[in-house]
């Protein structure tokens, strides 16, 4: 093995041949396991999010191909309509072109060139972070099986009266021409303002006083509202006002939905443009005037002062001409919530539009019903709340985009808007007995992503042909997921699989938390906090960061604010930590949370942890190759206390970890496994191996048992890390085997551990607990005295029972070499006891006589000089942080990790002053 670990070594070379070799496909097996990808966006490259995610999946499928399972690891791409043809599009427009220059066919045509070129990122990425996904089954949203069964879907659920077209309220882009998903839209704090308005009342002198953030909208109005309880407006409810520049009148109507407390507790109702007052608008039968275009300018419904206008040039135009009428009763600053599209960034408009329906509360009932009798399990279990709550408010799913790339709805019309659905022209003039001279016209429209995306499970298994993929792999056995989409795709594939398949597409659900920076702050470019797992993996260096930061950023001064920020952050870049350093990172994390404080200070932990990994297996590699490590059973053996206490902590661990899986606490199995394998295998373990390894008086039979247990007991510990640490562990493994006494082509093919109670040994983890407390206690004084390492030392015991007693004459050998120990000796009862340094383990005292180690003096006087400069540089620290010009200027880090300094340096002067304290009192 090389001196140092590095894993760019390892990682592609074991990847490449994995894959190659067939390891990821399916290998048989009573039991089947399956997973299901949740499709990444063919445009997209593996964030933090997906790092996470990929790596839990990874982790269960390892694990039960281990197990023995007939694993699937289903991997797949979403074809992402808006983001696919919004990147299509800049590429035409950097070229001087546009999709309406070359027509439907060759856009679609130039999509799918740019597919087969460049839309393989993510899938490059998934390998490099040791997905073992089953490649040779990849599928595509797109592709033709599964465009069979989306065009499949929609038939039938049309034909059962499920999916209908109609007039709604949608979100709506006025920048990319489409309906858009509330996932689509990110509805972020911004400042803006509180205008209120007087509308005067009909055949009277009076008014009443309406705020709204949006006075454009006031031009659709239909009914101004107030609470029926509201002593201020009952008079009023039924009364008609003037709405000021149209010419129209509107009623005063009651709602229990109006917030008396909100601007003056009188709301104007504009159903056509605001998804409440659409509602309440449905509920007293008020007229809806859509006074928009898919501009977003003012249509022919507004008065003819105001069409054409674009809609903040008509807010203006509003307010001036209001005011001008003396009719505007003042304006107020206010925070609101503004909706803006993901992709492009426009402010949203709810819009009164035609699109295609799905009759989502009829198949919501099985759904529920799937969940609330343990069909389907959400792990943790408090989702199951959150599903309902959607699930039973739930409303009629808009289907229909408004894109040239995606599934186009295979519907077609006749001159006279009589609707015809069906697979192709071909079979509508069939099935209707439409004649040649009936003209035609396919649905211009395309199906939201989601609606393919819900039929994953299934559609990706050959459905609607009863494949044998589908016997064997459906219901899947979990879906992994974040709790941002538990409505959008977690809720529709229950609906669509139960109502298709007459099943549950999986029987749990995991739903993790979402990863976000160390401060808790969602990553996103704009903030300038994003990390990409490949540039964790591999390194960057700082200029290359930066650039990757601030590139596509448009406004210069953000841009500079994000270079500054990063430069302080990664003066150096970020170093190489490799894969298993970082999968390691993400299950450690995997808590029940609802957010993922990713601190890059953790990986670098875990990098150290595999180089703890790396020397520990040279070590033992070392001491065994070449020599009797007991692979032939026949020949005696002696296990040492340690032998016997590690293999029993082992098997706890084998456990622990288990248990964990089968709950998902990936972080409590792999506290577990860093646990074992740092502490008590590398740390504690191989000390105690080197008393007998190193002992020439040492038996073959006391040799043969330490060696057998260190190299069985990591090739088993190895297994057990496997799902978590692919890569180091197939590398050391393939050395570390043999010698054990297995045999195999791959670590991933070998039987996960599994492990009893009585196979733990509780006398021994007693003995060496003891043990570990005696040597503790002894390095703790050498420690606070400030005595050199190798200086041997003589200790002293007294008030120890008759079990101390035992264990000390069975144990001398290894205090006397890990403690550095010249002597061991029992007070008597009456004998005086010498000036030490004392620790107690249990009832036994443990004593190290001072006489000859220290000048309690000059100790005394070099702790005094280290409190002196920790007491200065205290008084620094302090005088800064209580300067609010420091804090209230300086950026957020820096502060803190000054507050961290000052935090670490107190605790170092109270263990010095302890230190004195106790020094002096010897």
């Amino acid at each position: 093995m090389d001196k140092t670990f590095q894993p760019a070594n390892i990682e592609t070379r074991w990847y490449q041949h994995w894959e190659a070799a067939g390891y990821f496909k399916p290998q048989g097996g009573d039991k089947a396991f399956s997973i299901m990808i949740p499709p990444p966006n063919v445009t997209g490259s593996l964030h933090m999010g997906h790092g996470f995610q990929e790596s839990i999946m990874d982790a269960l499928i390892r694990y039960h191909r281990m197990c023995g399972d007939n694993t699937l690891w289903q991997v797949g791409t979403d074809h992402a309509g808006i983001a696919t043809q919004m990147l299509v599009e800049r590429q035409l427009e950097a070229s001087g072109s546009s999709r309406h220059e070359l027509g439907r066919e060759a856009f679609i045509e130039k999509v799918w060139e740019w597919k087969r070129e460049s839309g393989g990122t993510i899938t490059r990425q998934l390998r490099r972070l040791g997905a073992s996904l089953d490649w040779s089954r990849e599928r595509f949203t797109m592709d033709a099986g599964l465009s069979h069964a989306v065009q499949e879907v929609f038939i039938r659920l049309y034909r059962e009266g499920l999916i209908y077209r109609g007039q709604r309220l949608v979100n709506w882009d006025p920048a990319l021409h489409t309906a858009i998903s509330d996932l689509e839209v990110m509805a972020e704090e911004e400042p803006g303002q509180l205008w209120h308005f007087r509308y005067p009342l009909v055949g009277d002198t009076g008014h009443v006083i309406v705020a709204t953030t949006r006075p454009e909208t006031m031009l659709g109005d239909t009914a101004v509202a107030v609470h029926p309880d509201d002593e201020r407006y009952r008079h009023l409810i039924g009364r008609l006002v003037e709405l000021p520049l149209t010419g129209r009148q509107i009623p005063v109507i009651a709602d229990d939905y109006v917030d008396p407390e909100f601007g003056t507790g009188c709301v104007k109702i504009t159903p056509a443009h605001d998804f409440n007052d659409y509602e309440m608008g449905k509920r007293h039968n008020l007229q809806m005037i859509n006074i928009l275009d898919q501009n977003a300018v003012i249509n022919d419904n507004a008065p003819a002062d105001y069409r054409g206008l674009d809609r903040f040039v008509a807010r203006e135009r509003v307010v001036a001409d209001l005011q001008a009428l003396g009719l505007l009763d003042k304006v107020a600053d206010h925070t609101l919530k503004v909706p803006r599209g993901d992709r492009s960034g426009v402010v949203i408009e709810p819009w009164l539009t035609e699109q295609w329906y799905v009759d989502a509360r009829k198949l919501a009932g099985p759904a529920i019903a799937a969940v609330e009798n343990g069909a389907v399990e959400f792990v943790p279990k408090q989702w199951e709340n959150t599903y309902f709550a959607w699930m039973r408010d739930i409303q009629d799913w808009c289907i229909s985009r408004q894109l040239w790339w995606g599934h186009r709805i295979p519907a077609w019309y006749d001159e006279a808007g009589n609707i015809y659905v069906g697979a192709s022209e071909a079979d509508v003039r069939r099935d209707h007995q439409l004649d040649a001279g009936v003209t035609l016209r396919q649905d211009e429209d395309v199906l939201d992503t989601w609606f393919s995306s819900a039929l994953w499970t299934f559609s990706t298994q050959g459905w609607p042909q009863q494949t044998q993929d589908l016997k064997l792999f459906h219901p899947s056995s979990v879906l992994v997921t974040g709790f941002d989409i538990i409505f959008f795709w977690v809720a529709r594939m229950i609906m669509m699989t139960l109502h298709f398949m007459d099943e549950v597409p999986f029987h749990k659900v995991y739903v993790h938390g979402l990863v976000r920076d160390a401060e808790g702050q969602k990553m996103s470019k704009s903030k300038g906090n994003v990390l990409d797992p490949i540039d964790l993996i591999d390194g960057i260096d700082l200029e290359s960061l930066v650039g990757k930061r601030t590139a596509g950023l448009m406004q210069p001064q953000l841009a500079r604010k994000i270079e500054q920020a990063t430069r302080r952050q990664f003066p150096d870049g970020i170093e190489s930590y490799g894969t298993d350093a970082l999968r390691f990172t993400f299950y450690s994390l995997a808590s029940t949370g609802r957010d993922i404080r990713f601190d890059i200070g953790r990986i670098e932990g875990h990098r150290n942890f595999c180089n703890k990994i790396w020397n520990a297996a040279r070590y033992v590699l070392m001491n065994c190759e070449q020599q009797d490590c007991g692979s032939d059973d026949s020949l005696p053996v002696t296990l040492s206390l340690a032998d016997r206490w590690i293999q029993s902590r082992l098997q706890q661990t084998a456990l622990e970890v288990e248990h964990a899986i089968t709950q998902f606490r990936f972080d409590h199995a792999t506290q577990a496994l860093y646990e074992f394998i740092w502490n008590e295998y590398c740390d504690w373990y191989l000390e105690l191996s080197k008393p007998v390894l190193w002992d020439d008086q040492a038996s073959a039979e006391a040799l043969r048992g330490t060696r057998r247990t260190l190299i069985r007991v990591l090739e088993t510990w190895l297994r057990l890390l496997h799902p978590f640490m692919p890569f180091i562990t197939e590398e050391i493994w393939q050395r570390a085997a043999p010698l054990a006494g297995k045999s195999g082509p791959t670590i991933m093919l070998q039987p996960y551990p599994h492990s009893e109670d009585k196979a733990i040994d509780s006398a021994a983890n007693a003995d060496i607990e003891w043990l570990k407390s005696i040597i503790v206690g002894v390095r703790n004084i050498r420690g606070e005295m400030n005595i050199a390492p190798g200086r041997l030392l003589s200790l002293l015991c007294r008030n120890g029972s008759d079990s101390d007693a035992g264990r000390l004459r069975d144990n001398a050998s290894y205090l006397k070499k890990l403690a550095r120990l010249e002597r061991i000796d029992w007070l008597k009862a009456d004998e005086e006891a010498p000036v030490a340094a004392t620790a107690l383990v249990g009832e036994l005292e443990i004593l190290v006589p001072m006489a000859g180690l220290i000048d309690k003096d000059q100790e005394l006087a070099r702790l005094n000089r280290e409190i002196g400069k920790l007491e200065n540089e205290l008084a620094r620290l302090e005088k800064k942080l209580g300067n609010s010009a420091f804090v209230d200027k300086a950026p957020a880090e820096v502060v803190a990790k000054e507050r961290d300094k000052l935090q670490s340096q107190q605790h170092a002067l109270g263990k010095l002053r302890g230190q004195a304290e106790h020094i002096a009192r010897l």
